[in-house]
């Protein structure tokens, strides 16, 4: 089967519409028209008849618009659904009694998987808009002045609001901790009358007490409040989050409105979370639900403290804005608090909190002109996004935000909801937080196709089948493209053979082979195995924190295709080359930036590609060029510029150091240095402008040197012949003298006779 994955297109967002330029079609699983509209918005059908070639996988039927079209599709043949959006519910923008400060109210959206849908959702702050203020005051011994205040503050509370919206109930609960060691003394004396002071009018420790519900008598307030006496724990952490969840999760008891929700959470120090109820063995977590016996909360030594999640989130899901009025050495603590909370604010109480009233609007000021579009917990598979034109539109985010934005004034998000895949119809919420309006968003999917097919059996399917979207959906025991094979009756063999890739496993094992095609299998996940020979799946990629392609990307045929901004094998690293570049340059030219680091090529290393310990510098190569360059010779002389572009040379009188050493072709000595630029093989070089050449030849030296040399070399010979025939002799003439030692005759040849006759004259007597 033909292989891909639909990749997301150029999105240009208009109001209502959208502009989808389909940029590819990679398709997976493709079978059916359905099957092509699900793989992704670029995606479309072609349902023309005999569009495929005789064999061809019905997967060539999707493709993009442009290639449909080049291939030979006609227009009005291409399927290619578009989102369809619809308002449902759609009041103008009113103030007055009945205030209407979000438009749209209800909508519906028919997506495409895949394809977004921009739509403009528009907010007006009415002038008059009620508001109900519940506090929540700490009455631990040490805020003992700040009740004395407090006991005369409902009035000024309701009058400072009444003038912004004309319309405010105020409520009142306390809390100090739970009744247990290590919060509270448990000694029963302690637990009646906890203050240090016995003459003190004290009341006995307790959790949270709910004291009056939202009212918009001031005189109640004052005179309820008034009846509060303070009270007492050990440790300084107060049990301030159970307090706040009863007050959130109590709406009927407090008797919270469709209104602008305030919590105003007076204390003068920090708070139990989550896990310290394990100091006085409560293992049980917090429930979230509402848990007051006569108006006391009855689960405070049953239950544990909640966590900041679980109290952010009822905050948010009740749209009640937190305001922590707390003294100045507790204030960094709460502005991390706040940072966790949606919608919150802190202010600086002073030392006995005659501030609080004007802390208090500013705080309402501060919050309800701050607008933050946010959509409650989403279905599977489908993603919200924002844009705010207040603040130029130019980023998308996970929420909408707006500045300033005083009662009257209109502002406009854009939101963008995507379906990632064909869902049942699912419905989600997207309001102003802290606004009990919201828009109700329903989400249909466009999953399958309607081609306008003519009914019963077609010629076109061989009359055994009919035309389903162009594709032949054959009779029972008929199969093939145009339904001309009947089960059993080809030839089997040649029908696997083309089931088998390389001659391997039909069907890699994953699907049947029906009329020498494979059908493919469902994979575990219940996706299915695709391919030409069901050799890929989408759900087998690298992960990254046990998430596929680490939740940043799709897998398609074992491979991740990462989201815009993310890159990496696993789509684990959102793309940046801040660590990639040195002098504004990535990684020299010399590789490429994945992850954030460079990974170099052609042997190059370092962080940045910046050194080759294995490359040498090619100086015999450069010679011809340094030749031409420098001395205007050498066999680049007339093509100097084309042949050496990858060089730049420059002569100096002087150099430091010499690199390379190469011989001209007169056999003169070049020196220059080589340094490398950015990229491969392009080289800044530096040409000593003068040359070592050899000397010319001395001829009467060489003449007379020569024959002196002959002359020595003949004396030379004569010498060792004559001391060899010397030596020769003198070897001969000891062995002769040695031989004649050893003689036995006198020594004179017997056969030897004088030349020389004697006679004696007898008659010579000698006498002369």
């Amino acid at each position: 089967m033909h292989q891909s994955v639909c990749l997301k297109s150029l999105l240009l967002l208009l109001v209502g519409t959208q502009v989808y330029t389909q940029e590819q079609c990679l398709k997976a699983s493709v079978n059916t028209c359905g099957d092509c509209i699900k793989s992704g918005p670029g995606c479309a059908w072609c349902k023309e008849l005999n569009f495929t070639k005789t064999g061809e996988q019905e997967a060539a039927r999707c493709d993009t618009v442009k290639l449909l079209l080049d291939r030979g599709c006609s227009k009005e043949n291409i399927i290619n659904p578009q989102n369809i959006f619809q308002n449902v519910v759609n009041k103008a923008l009113v103030a007055g009694k009945d205030p209407v400060q979000i438009q749209p109210q209800e909508i519906q959206l028919n997506l495409r998987p895949g394809m977004p849908q921009t739509f403009q959702l528009r907010f007006k702050r009415a002038e008059g808009y009620p508001v109900d203020l519940y506090y929540l005051m700490d009455l631990s011994y040490s805020m003992k002045d700040d009740l004395a205040n407090v006991k005369n503050l409902g009035n000024d509370i309701l009058e400072k609001l009444n003038r912004i919206t004309g319309n405010a109930r105020i409520g009142f609960g306390s809390f100090v901790d739970k009744t247990l060691l290590p919060y509270t003394d448990t000694n029963e004396a302690k637990l009646k009358h906890p203050c240090s002071d016995k003459n003190e009018p004290c009341q006995p420790a307790f959790g949270f007490q709910h004291v009056l519900p939202l009212t918009a008598n001031g005189n109640d307030f004052k005179e309820l409040v008034k009846q509060q006496h303070i009270s007492g724990n050990l440790d300084p952490p107060e049990g301030s989050l159970d307090a706040i969840m009863q007050a959130a999760v109590c709406l009927k008891e407090i008797g919270w409105g469709n209104s602008t929700r305030l919590l105003v959470l007076a204390t003068d120090d920090g708070f139990h979370m989550a896990g310290d109820g394990k100091l006085a063995a409560i293992l049980e977590p917090n429930k979230e639900t509402c848990q007051l016996d006569k108006n006391k909360y009855s689960k405070s030594n049953i239950w544990d403290y909640p966590s900041v999640g679980q109290v952010a989130r009822k905050l948010e899901e009740q749209n009640i804005q937190p305001i922590f009025a707390v003294t100045k050495k507790m204030e960094t603590v709460y502005t991390e608090l706040s940072k966790l909370i949606p919608k919150s604010a802190v202010g600086v109480l002073s030392e006995d909190s005659n501030n609080v009233v004007n802390l208090i609007v500013e705080a309402y000021n501060n919050l309800t002109s701050e607008v933050i579009m946010a959509h409650d917990a989403l279905p599977n598979f489908i993603s919200v996004k924002y844009s705010s034109k207040c603040t130029g539109g130019k980023t998308f985010s996970d929420n909408g935000k707006c500045d300033n934005v005083n009662i009257g004034l209109e502002v406009i998000f854009d939101v963008t909801v995507t379906v990632d895949r064909c869902i049942n119809d699912q419905s989600f919420s997207i309001g102003p937080l802290g606004f009990n309006e919201k828009l109700k968003v329903n989400v249909q999917t466009l999953c399958e196709c309607n081609c306008g097919d003519p009914p019963g059996v077609h010629p076109h399917c061989k009359g055994q089948g009919k035309v389903v979207c162009g594709s032949c959906k054959c009779n029972d025991g008929f199969i093939g493209q145009l339904c001309e094979c009947t089960i059993g009756k080809k030839d089997e063999a040649s029908f696997k053979a083309q089931c088998r890739k390389d001659n391997g496993t039909e069907c890699e094992g994953k699907g049947d082979c029906v009329c020498g095609r494979c059908q493919c299998h469902l994979t575990e996940g219940n996706g299915h195995f695709y391919g030409e020979h069901c050799e890929c799946d989408d759900e087998h990629c690298e992960k990254f924190d046990n998430k596929q392609c680490a939740g940043h990307g799709k897998c398609k045929c074992g491979k991740c295709e990462c989201d815009d901004g993310y890159e990496g094998t696993a789509c684990h690293c959102a793309k940046s080359d801040n660590e990639c570049k040195i002098d504004s340059h990535v990684c020299y030219n010399r590789g490429k930036c994945v992850c954030n680091q460079c990974e170099c090529e052609r042997g190059y290393k370092g962080p940045y590609c910046k050194t080759c310990p294995t490359c040498q510098r090619p100086c015999q190569q450069s010679g011809s060029c340094v030749e031409c360059f420098a001395f205007q010779s050498g066999p680049f002389e007339k093509n100097c510029s084309l042949a050496c572009k990858h060089l730049t040379i420059k002569i100096v009188d002087k150099l430091v150091k010499s690199d390379c050493r190469v011989k001209d072709k007169e056999g003169c000595w070049m020196a220059f240095t080589m340094t490398e630029e950015l990229g491969f093989d392009l080289y800044s070089v530096s040409v000593l402008k003068d040359r070592e050449c050899p000397e010319g030849p001395n001829i009467i030296a060489i003449v007379g040197g020569s024959l002196a040399g002959v002359a020595l070399i003949g004396l030379l010979m004569l010498l060792i012949i004559k001391g060899v025939l010397y030596a020769s002799d003198l070897r001969e003439w000891r062995r002769f003298e040695k031989d004649r030692k050893h003689e036995k005759t006198s020594g004179t040849n017997p056969l030897f006779q004088n030349a020389t006759t004697t006679v004696q004259n007898p008659t010579f007597s000698g006498d002369s």
